[in-house]
């Protein structure tokens, strides 16, 4: 059974005569454990299907069902769980609290949690060390550099375990060097924790980080391809 399996998915905005359709006939299935770059322009779609994938938002018609179960299936408490647990989000503007520190922004998602509470600190120290931020576990915001807030938003989204990794436009704020860094770190979370990834970009060499490139252009799908590079081998990413 597919992860994710989106079946004729529409998204319409507006009424009666001022219809827009942000997403038309939206079709595909994400196997778990792949990487997948949903890319396009400004305006395809491609946000709101990430919305849509990630319980944010809700379609307008067609099915869609993660681990086998519609929108509708999920109560809203079950919901809200599946998000907080199977779900992690990395955003471009990495949506940090600007007045709290690396460790503190990395535990908020345990407050909606049943772990333990006795146990935070060390699982958000581990998820640090993780992405080479122990160094800065202290700091604010303020006090990082792009990519040391992009890292500290990955180690943020990975602090429950989750099944999959939705990465909107993550290198959008960054040079292309810590672009590249932030990247490989993803990549790393596909290839050797076989986490699921969806990533979001409008970037080619964003996008070729990727085992498979589904291509949204003016809210339908233009093209569904495996990537064929020289990133990726039988053995893994060839830097």
């Amino acid at each position: 059974m597919a992860l994710i399996e989106v079946k004729n998915i529409a998204k319409v905005y507006g009424m009666e005569e001022n219809l827009t359709y942000a997403l038309r006939d939206v079709s595909f299935s994400i196997e778990k454990g792949e990487f997948v770059s949903l890319m396009g322009p400004s305006g395809s779609g491609k946000s709101t299907l990430l919305h849509i994938l990630g319980f944010l938002d809700r379609h307008t018609s067609g099915t869609y069902l993660f681990d086998g179960k519609t929108i509708d299936d999920y109560s809203p408490n079950e919901l809200a769980h599946v998000r907080n647990k199977k779900m992690g989000f990395v955003f471009q503007q990495f949506n940090l609290l600007a007045r709290a520190s690396v460790l503190e922004n990395v535990k908020l998602p345990l407050l909606y949690s049943e772990v333990e509470k006795s146990l935070w600190d060390k699982l958000a120290k581990d998820k640090i060390e993780a992405v080479g931020l122990t160094h800065r576990m202290n700091h604010t915001p303020a006090e990082l550099s792009g990519g040391e807030k992009q890292r500290v938003a990955i180690a943020r989204a990975l602090i429950n375990d989750p099944d999959i990794v939705f990465a909107d436009e993550p290198t959008g704020n960054l040079d292309s060097k810590t672009g590249k860094d932030v990247m490989e770190i993803i990549q790393d979370l596909n290839k050797n924790e076989k986490r699921t990834i969806i990533l979001i970009t409008h970037e080619t060499q964003t996008a070729e980080h990727a085992k498979r490139i589904i291509r949204v252009y003016d809210g339908e799908i233009e093209s569904d391809n495996v990537v064929q590079n020289r990133r990726w081998a039988s053995d893994g990413f060839k830097k």
